[in-house]
């Protein structure tokens, strides 16, 4: 699949989720670049800001599988994964597989589970596979988990652990819409469902393509030095307990080359990079608890601002 081939399936795609979602076009392409990337994308804000239902937009705009669990404190791992049962009738004992087969899940309020449901999703998360009872069993691709959370309800939750979050390409918040926003969003909701007639227009088999071509994207030996500069110098800071890894900056690197199909690039800018460093890194580092102190939950943020502040943005020329 070439290139352009792969902006216009994100643009068909952008657009039927625009037919239910309002003026969220810079989530829709967050969520799009994490999906050509085989990334994961944690949103967090208030109830009723539409996580949910952008999630389920993009879940009908695929022609794939799509399963949504309620995360609860009594959610066990065999809820997720699945268990092998004895089927009396064969005298066997037979795998029933559970909601983490599928092509795209949707893990609603997360934080509200125990860390042990919660820890059951870093194997399929990371390597696409799940292992019960000594037994792996592959997930079919594309997979991709959109998780929600509410930041501000503490009582009966629990923080997600510094390697569950390294999961996430993106952490995102949705944001209450503006004025003209919300006007459009009563007058597009009034008496009918749009969500409902939402019809697939890209079926898995593509999107398999689509991150394939995309990962075959230039980088530049100078972008991937401007991206370890980046992670290298949240390690040097004061205020940072842990910085960005590996696995981030390669994260970062993924993220950079679908951003740059979404404007129908085969290279990787500067630009690229720091316009998804934020939502790729914040989540990621760990603050010393001096700075977890004196900031919200936006200081990380303003950290990896900072850093893009201070590194130098290599200036040679790009591509051929």
């Amino acid at each position: 699949m070439s290139i352009q081939s792969v902006q216009a399936l994100a643009e068909q795609i952008r657009n039927n989720v625009g037919q239910v979602i309002v003026g969220k076009e810079a989530m829709i392409d967050m969520l799009l670049i994490a999906l050509l990337t085989s990334g994961h994308v944690l949103l967090e804000d208030v109830p009723g800001t539409g996580k949910t239902l952008l999630a389920k937009s993009l879940a009908l705009s695929i022609s794939g599988s799509f399963k949504r669990v309620q995360f609860t404190p009594d959610l066990l791992p065999s809820d997720l994964s699945g268990i092998n049962f004895y089927n009396q009738k064969l005298g066997e004992f037979e795998f029933r597989p559970g909601p983490l087969f599928t092509n795209l899940l949707l893990a609603d309020e997360i934080n509200r589970a125990t860390p042990r449901t919660q820890s059951s999703l870093l194997e399929c998360m990371e390597e696409r596979q799940i292992s019960i009872d000594g037994q792996t069993h592959r997930l079919q691709p594309p997979f991709m988990v959109i998780a929600t959370q509410n930041p501000i309800e503490q009582q009966g939750t629990f923080p997600l652990p510094e390697a569950q979050l390294d999961r996430f390409l993106f952490k995102l918040n949705m944001g209450y819409p503006t004025t003209e926003e919300s006007v459009r969003i009563l007058s597009r909701f009034k008496g009918t469902k749009p969500l409902e007639s939402l019809q697939p227009i890209a079926t898995p088999e593509a999107i398999v393509e689509a991150q394939r071509a995309v990962a075959q994207i230039e980088v530049n030996e100078d972008v991937l030095r401007y991206i370890v500069a980046i992670g290298e110098k949240t390690r040097a800071l004061e205020e940072v307990a842990t910085g960005v890894s590996p696995r981030a900056m390669q994260a970062l690197m993924g993220a950079s080359q679908a951003h740059a199909a979404l404007a129908g690039r085969n290279f990787v800018t500067p630009d690229d990079v720091k316009r998804l460093a934020v939502p790729a890194l914040a989540h990621r580092l760990v603050l010393k608890s001096s700075a977890r102190v004196r900031g919200d939950r936006t200081s990380a943020e303003r950290i990896i601002e900072q850093v893009l502040d201070s590194v130098e943005v290599p200036a040679e020329r790009l591509h051929s």
